[in-house]
């Protein structure tokens, strides 16, 4: 029988006795839900989730385990990670450490055992809220006290981005694209690399003037963990950038073009999170299946008199998932064209940023 070693204390008082793997720390932080069935290994290492305690819903993790190929990041930045059951056998020839090494090596906890439909329910009923992973001998009392004491952090951006500029080269190059890093996934890198695109990753707060110095084909904005309004350094990038060359920005880059144009945005209840989620595109009509991992939104509203035109909508609850300003050769989404695993309904997200640079190059030759 397994030992009742951890407990998971929620916000609104809720107590969770369970076996802990990965790191024997603690974790204070903001919990949230993923539905995905697959991909574990990309979500733990998905930068996006810095500082947020993960719950799948999903019941069974860590049975393939995890493998070389397949991280989104090297350093992972999750907080901590919530199961149903764990799996410490996997069964999976790629495999190469089990996911509780994988935690143990950076420093993230995990607990399994506890009711995880139960915690989901809670927090799709109340909202994303704060949660404590101790030891079972903290008290309740002093376990809120400690949450209650929390802040949400604020510059979690600077955290995962990387400290100086690198390459990702491709034989045979086309383009060349700046990759403005808020937390990329490794895997948007891998995608532009397969469309032909050299790519030079560099820190978030690179300014505009060392952008056009090596005179890029066009400019990506990655998805990144927290509040877009934090990100000021690529929110004035966009603004002095903007119609000078292609732009395509996914989920937080996303959000960070809606505040560059003027537009707000907004804290969802409790985000998106999952390999699920149905997205009409409303200049063709096709609906397609998306993966997507973000807390806040675009305010559709305030889109008006911008320059952007809504091009996406959720299904699920009419949030903006798709903008453009076809004036300015830009565009974003909010969900991943790249996510693996996941569904590919989107990758033609990546030959449209092809297809302007490639009018952009036309253009200058011309100019």
């Amino acid at each position: 029988m397994a030992t009742l070693n951890r407990k998971l204390v929620m916000e609104n008082g809720s107590e969770f006795l369970g076996t802990g793997f990965g790191a024997a720390s603690d974790a204070l932080c903001e919990m949230v839900f993923n539905t995905s069935m697959v991909g574990y290994q990309e979500i733990v290492t998905d930068p996006s989730y810095t500082g947020q305690m993960v719950v799948m819903t999903y019941p069974l993790i860590g049975n393939y385990g995890v493998t070389d190929e397949d991280y989104e990041t090297r350093v992972p930045s999750m907080s901590a990670l919530v199961v149903r059951e764990y799996n410490d056998l996997p069964s999976n020839f790629r495999y190469t450490k089990t996911l509780s090494e994988l935690l143990e090596e950076n420093g993230i906890p995990g607990i399994s055992g506890v009711d995880t439909r139960k915690i989901n329910r809670m927090i799709r009923g109340e909202g994303s809220q704060r949660a404590l992973l101790c030891s079972p001998e903290v008290s309740r009392e002093e376990a809120l006290e400690r949450i209650r004491a929390y802040q949400y952090p604020h510059d979690v951006v600077s955290r995962v981005s990387c400290k100086k500029k690198w390459y990702a080269r491709t034989p045979n190059a086309r383009f060349n694209v700046v990759c403005m890093d808020c937390g990329v996934k490794l895997n948007i890198i891998r995608k532009l690399k397969s469309y032909g695109c050299n790519v030079l990753v560099v820190p978030y707060n690179t300014p505009a003037e060392t952008i056009l110095s090596v005179k890029p084909d066009g400019l990506f904005l990655s998805n990144g963990p927290g509040d877009p309004e934090d990100v000021t350094p690529v929110i004035q990038v966009v603004r002095k950038l903007r119609g000078k060359l292609p732009i395509f920005g996914i989920c937080l880059g996303h959000q960070m073009i809606a505040l560059a144009y003027g537009a707000k945005t907004y804290k969802m209840k409790f985000g998106h999170r999952g390999g699920n989620h149905p997205v009409m595109n409303l200049q063709t009509g096709k609906i397609e299946i998306t993966s997507q991992n973000h807390s806040f939104a675009v305010d559709t509203d305030s889109l008006a008199g911008t320059g952007l035109t809504l091009t996406h909508i959720n299904l699920l609850d009419r949030t903006a998932e798709g903008m453009e300003c076809a004036e300015d050769h830009l565009f974003s989404v909010q969900y991943h064209p790249e996510s693996a695993p996941g569904p590919q309904d989107s990758t033609y997200l990546f030959n449209r940023f092809i297809d302007l640079m490639e009018s952009h190059k036309e253009g200058k030759a011309h100019a």
